[in-house]
């Protein structure tokens, strides 16, 4: 709430955070207005703590997402939440992408494509949009500005799983 009335960001204070938000784990912060994206930022290191990560993953997601319009005071009531934390990361074998194909889980890896400075994630939810792995695989090469179907022969890929937690802003204690 603090940003949609023009306040800065900031990480929580008080008591010291539960163990559980003291653990570094990687972490996306996913908005959602009227059942559209509307942000969606996080990191795959893990290195900050998960309290901190989601602050400052969530205040990027709503105001700061280049992709995406910021977040407006009249979308609040609309507005849904998901925290996706993420296992680590797991190399899948990517000499070619049929290779990758076969290693991936749909509807239940996440995926990292990397090649040279390129990097795009999609999280394990994207499979709802696009259930064909081929597809997924495609429209993930695009995010990363690759073309479709093509295979860099420097590209790596690595899976992860998700946990998400789901929440509309109006029933949070963020508000």
């Amino acid at each position: 709430m603090r940003g949609l009335r023009g306040g800065k960001p900031s990480v929580p204070v008080g008591d010291a955070p539960p163990p559980a938000l003291r653990q570094p784990i990687a972490a996306f912060v996913t908005l959602i207005v009227d059942g559209a994206l509307n942000g969606c930022i996080g990191g795959i290191d893990g290195r900050e703590p998960l309290g901190a990560a989601v602050a400052r993953h969530a205040w990027a997601a709503a105001f700061t997402d280049p992709r995406l319009p910021p977040l407006r005071a009249a979308d609040y009531d609309h507005l849904v939440i998901e925290v996706s934390l993420l296992s680590p990361l797991e190399p899948l074998a990517a000499r070619t992408r049929e290779e990758s194909l076969a290693g991936l889980r749909p509807h239940v890896d996440g995926l990292v494509l990397q090649a040279g400075a390129r990097r795009a994630l999609f999280l394990p939810v994207v499979w709802e949009q696009l259930p064909d792995p081929a597809a997924f695989v495609d429209h993930l090469l695009l995010k990363a500005g690759l073309p479709a179907r093509s295979w860099p022969p420097t590209i790596s890929a690595s899976r992860f799983t998700a946990t998400r937690y789901s929440r509309a802003a109006r029933s949070s204690i963020l508000a």
